[in-house]
């Protein structure tokens, strides 16, 4: 049971019709992408309709499918009533072909999403993928082309490049993390710090650089933070409440938030918590923390976490590690759209 002080312990912190929609577009891309890349662990099944890899083992509650469509306001937003620019200058019969190249060494994704930009724009368009999410590539590289109308590839053009850039930037950075681990055996997660609208998009980049998903939203895992604990402030309801959610959600599942080593000594003894997260605790304090493990408990670090440090952390026995830069902190990789050819 937890000792009367444990609520002492909490700390607040502050811290096809070419427009088909988005999730459609998310559950063709993420599904290539289970099926081509790293498998997920634990022998995790995959989230449904969105396909990404994660680490709960069982399927998620379903929320009420997305009709927003990104790419759709992001056109509507750059074209508006109309490209004046290409419009005037660009004869309206005039083909040409257009490849999307990097300017660094990168990994790819976003693949998907860019295609369907110039699709949006002109279903007539003809759209290679050279690289495929995933892939690795050097400066010089290219990685989609694209054939049909100049005026379509040009008024495509910005709003493509901007969302395979960011996708491509949050994919290099999981995989420079991924990297950095070693031979250990964490799994590197993401976090619910995303780009309002884009989480199912960046998302998916993260399983492109070989991270896995953490949870997607609020509806689909239990995640118990410190706020969550003040709100309760009764010891008796916290252990409570674990174990009628249990009974009524079996299938979920259920992570809690550990501020100290205390804390982590009482969820260890209560029944039906799956993960305990260790918040911005030191890699002796995690350390100290995984020799506590009873049952199947895992162990999730997070805060604080760089390039740097995410080996030592990893060394622990820490079974996950969530870093919330890899989508709220990734650089937009260098690409530009050249236009190869032209013919009347």
């Amino acid at each position: 049971m937890l000792p009367e002080s444990f609520f002492c312990l909490i700390e607040s912190k502050r811290p096809t019709d070419c427009r088909f929609g988005v999730l459609s577009l998310c559950c063709i891309w993420a599904w290539r992408l289970a099926d081509d890349r790293r498998g997920a662990f634990d022998n995790a099944s995959l989230i449904d309709p969105l396909a990404f890899r994660t680490y709960r083992p069982n399927s998620p509650a379903r929320m009420k499918p997305n009709r927003y469509d990104p790419i759709a306001a992001a056109l509507k937003e750059d074209i508006g009533d109309g490209d004046v620019t290409t419009d005037f200058f660009v004869p309206e019969t005039l083909h040409a072909t257009g490849r999307i190249i990097a300017r660094e060494n990168a990994v790819v994704a976003g693949t998907g999403v860019a295609s369907e930009v110039f699709r949006q724009v002109d279903p007539s368009t003809d759209i290679q993928i050279l690289c495929r999410d995933g892939d690795s590539v050097a400066a010089g590289d290219s990685i989609i082309e694209v054939r049909g109308l100049a005026r379509s590839i040009l008024k495509a053009e910005r709003v493509a490049l901007n969302f395979l850039q960011r996708l491509c930037g949050v994919a290099t950075l999981t995989r420079q993390f991924v990297d950095a681990v070693g031979n250990h055996s964490a799994k590197i997660l993401d976090t619910r710090k995303t780009t309002p609208g884009l989480r199912a998009l960046e998302k998916a980049a993260v399983v492109a650089g070989g991270g896995v998903n953490h949870r997607f939203g609020l509806y689909d895992m239990v995640l118990v933070k410190d706020n969550h604990l003040a709100a309760l402030g009764e010891l008796s309801s916290f252990v409570d409440r674990i174990r009628r959610l249990r009974q009524e959600r079996p299938d979920i599942r259920i992570e809690v938030e550990a501020d100290h080593l205390e804390q982590v000594r009482a969820f260890v003894e209560v029944d039906g918590i799956d993960v305990i997260l260790l918040d911005n605790m030191t890699p002796a304090q995690i350390r100290e923390a995984v020799a506590l493990k009873r049952n199947n408990i895992k162990f999730e670090a997070s805060g604080g976490i760089t390039l740097k440090n995410v080996k030592r952390v990893a060394a622990t026995g820490v079974d996950y590690i969530s870093i919330g830069a890899l989508t709220n902190s990734a650089r937009a990789i260098d690409l530009a759209l050249e236009m190869t050819h032209a013919a009347g």
